[in-house]
């Protein structure tokens, strides 16, 4: 390896994260894989540089350590405003005086009720829980009980949907899960009526639903959701959208608002807290009322959670709603990721790494993949482009922006990605990226062995 690069990989290993070491063998010998979402894991990240939290406020997180970091994906995506907002946090901080929770529901319930009603007009009924899982998982039982039906149809292109074993069953981490759970979810792909037209006939009359997020990091094709929302009115199947990622980021109303295609049943999380911990289930009163006391068939168990209506998490939702529509957020993060995508590409090109560190996805939800000399998505490419964000301050397992960052947060993520852009494009000419990584690669959340 030339002078320069055992510089460059010096430099790297000049930062280094002892706290945040010790704290990730804390919670591994605690805490099974040393994280409560697989995704946060420290297997995400390069060996040994795995930040564990102290702090964080607006677009800004520190470490044990005392490194403070530019923070993208906020949250898994849930804390679009930045944290700590203070319209948020004043709302929260108003609740926990008067209590959280109840032997009966509170008058928050149905205020936040109206609130999200108004705010997502599609919709009639709603019911809060406090994760994504809860809420998809309840419309697929909802969807079973309203068309007798025992299949579920998932968009086999779109990562995650639930916990629960209808979905989890479909991935590689499928120990523990009955293959007779997991043959009852099928896949179809996202963008082609024709395969899910065939699907449909194949098991004419067993599909109890159509689920998929409406958009991700491509835009639907014209005539696609008003296709589905067709073909699921033919066959007699309840049409989901999992708007967990797309509520807010697309639109107030989320894709559905943006597209103007209605589903049957739409499940929303993330942003509607901005970090606390509430989800949405929403839809047609028809169906959802099965789940209620104001019908005479059999009674559906919808969703029915000790937590799910706690007061502070319902007004933490209602004062995102509200600056979300007062402020501009939605506009505002398309803004930033339009500029952040813009920083990015012109930086990765300048460095002749433009085909290999590539921006996909809405502006307000932007990924990146990182590509080997042949084009394929890589791991060890990955590990040493984030070995080199995090030196530079910037903790970005993605690109997903907050409204919380401004004009120089950019440019100094700009900086740092056209420096890891420049040791991206040595590890290239030497074709092995190995001498920038140090150890092990970065590794896939869904896998099979550990």
């Amino acid at each position: 390896m030339h002078t320069e690069d055992t510089e460059d990989a010096q430099e790297t290993d000049d930062f280094r994260l002892p706290r945040s070491r010790l704290a990730n063998e804390r919670l591994h010998a605690l805490i099974p894989g040393g994280a409560h979402t697989y995704a946060k894991g420290d297997d995400q990240y390069p060996e040994n540089l795995a930040p564990v939290i102290s702090h964080g406020r607006g677009a800004h997180v520190w470490d044990v350590d005392g490194n403070r970091y530019i923070e993208y994906g906020s949250g898994l995506r849930s804390v679009s405003l930045g944290h700590a907002h203070p319209r948020v946090v004043e709302a929260v901080r108003r609740e926990l005086d008067r209590g959280s929770n109840f032997v009966r529901p509170s008058i928050v319930e149905v205020e936040a009720a109206e609130r999200f009603l108004a705010t997502v007009p599609t919709a009639e009924m709603v019911k809060f829980a406090k994760n994504g899982s809860d809420a998809t998982t309840a419309a697929v039982r909802l969807a079973r009980a309203v068309t007798g039906r025992p299949r579920v149809a998932v968009c086999g292109d779109h990562p995650f949907f639930s916990v629960d074993d209808w979905f989890i069953g479909t991935t590689p981490m499928s120990a523990g899960i009955p293959a007779t759970t997991t043959e009852l979810t099928v896949a179809f792909p996202y963008g082609d009526l024709a395969a899910t037209r065939e699907l449909l006939t194949r098991y004419q009359d067993e599909i109890a639903c159509l689920i998929l997020e409406p958009a991700g990091h491509t835009e639907p094709p014209p005539g696609y959701l008003a296709g589905l929302r067709e073909l699921a009115d033919r066959h007699g199947c309840v049409l989901i959208f999992d708007e967990m990622i797309t509520g807010f980021r697309w639109s107030e109303a989320g894709a559905q608002g943006l597209y103007g295609v209605v589903p049957d049943l739409s499940t929303f999380g993330k942003a509607l807290g901005n970090g606390f911990a509430v989800s949405a289930l929403a839809g047609r009163r028809d169906l959802m009322e099965r789940g209620g006391l104001r019908h005479s068939g059999d009674r559906v168990f919808l969703l029915s959670t000790t937590h799910g209506a706690e007061t502070h998490s319902l007004a933490a939702a209602m004062a995102v709603q509200t600056t979300y529509a007062e402020e501009g957020v939605t506009a505002r993060l398309h803004d930033l990721g339009e500029r952040l995508a813009a920083g990015v590409r012109e930086a990765a090109a300048a460095m002749g790494v433009g085909d290999h560190v590539v921006v996909k996805g809405r502006a307000s939800n932007l990924v990146f993949a990182t590509l080997d000399k042949d084009l394929r998505p890589s791991q060890r490419y990955r590990t040493l482009f984030l070995r080199r964000l995090l030196a530079g301050g910037v903790l970005a397992p993605s690109f997903v922006v907050s409204s919380a960052l401004d004009d120089a947060d950019i440019d100094h993520t700009v900086d740092v990605v056209a420096q890891a852009c420049a040791v991206y494009r040595k590890a290239l000419d030497a074709a092995d990226p190995n001498p920038w990584l140090a150890e092990r690669p970065v590794k896939p959340v869904f896998r099979r062995l550990a």
